[in-house]
């Protein structure tokens, strides 16, 4: 990025966009960061650019960024390597989107990026990048938290309570997961996991009540009680909520697929059978599944 001048196509990329060149980015090396980069710098500029491209902004273009980030880890929970190698592209051209954006407002550039979490990872290393007395004191318990809070000491993320810069944004169970885990740090936590247990049980029942006697937003505020007692439990099992509800996710697409493709064998649709019917190939291929089958 480097040496190209704002504004402009990249040296060479005389031409306008809908027709490749044989001297823009598009002939440079596939491999290479420095293509990636100069390509979303054509993409972006005015006059020669793609009109959607330019019209995006760093509101517009998060969702996608959130969006490409759960596409990786799909293909991760998939085990599809292929899929894995072109979404982790696609996440890469998100961080260079938001960079060249950056750079066309004077904010950062991609270099910045580099520099800054490359600085970041050694410094929070000190055991593999240290002396060799850091090197043989290893990783204290807590180091990392430590590490953040000292990054943070003066500046505007400084944490002044417990709960503090953990992001509103996070899926709502990730997030009540590490605002429980924040909590434990200093003590506030339940010393033996029937407890949880007794609580889960708590809940449970003011949900039941609450279904019977109570208004809709009672009913949600008790089951999101229920929820975050849930996550609780999970911690304390070791088991992440997130990840565990995703696999239930897919376990439960994996058997409705099933339950469809029973049924084209007899040339029926999942419309067309009772609750019963259906039931009954779930139970089958459960059965199967937890016998290996």
């Amino acid at each position: 990025m480097h040496g190209m001048d704002q504004g402009r196509s990249p040296k060479g990329n005389t031409e306008t966009a809908g027709g490749l060149t044989t001297a823009g980015p598009e002939t440079l090396p596939k491999r290479e960061i420095a293509t990636l980069l100069a390509i979303m710098q054509a993409l972006r500029t005015p006059g020669t650019g793609c009109p959607w491209d330019l019209k995006q902004d760093f509101s517009t273009i998060a969702p996608y960024t959130l969006e490409e980030a759960y596409e990786v880890l799909d293909a991760i929970e998939r085990n599809q390597m292929d899929d894995l190698c072109e979404e982790l592209g696609d996440l890469l051209l998100q961080v260079v989107y938001h960079a060249q954006m950056a750079r066309e407002a004077d904010h950062f550039e991609f270099g910045d990026v580099v520099e800054a979490i490359t600085t970041k990872m050694v410094r929070r290393h000190p055991h593999v990048f240290g002396d060799e007395a850091a090197r043989a004191a290893g990783v204290e318990k807590g180091f990392w938290e430590s590490a953040k809070d000292a990054e943070r000491a003066g500046t505007d993320k400084q944490r002044q309570r417990v709960l503090d810069n953990i992001p509103a944004t996070l899926p709502a169970l990730t997030r009540a997961l590490k605002l429980q885990t924040r909590a434990a740090r200093v003590g506030f936590d339940w010393p033996d996991i029937s407890m949880v247990m007794d609580k889960l049980l708590e809940e449970a029942q003011e949900l039941a009540e609450a279904r019977c006697s109570l208004p809709v937003n009672k009913q949600a505020e008790e089951f999101g009680d229920l929820l975050f007692v849930m996550v609780n439990l999970g911690r304390h099992l070791g088991l992440d909520a997130e990840d565990s509800l995703r696999k239930a996710n897919l376990k439960f697409t994996r058997r409705f697929n099933y339950i469809e493709d029973k049924l084209e064998v007899e040339n029926r649709t999942v419309e067309e059978a009772s609750l019963d019917e259906m039931d009954a190939i779930w139970n089958e291929i459960r059965k199967s599944e937890k016998s290996g089958g």
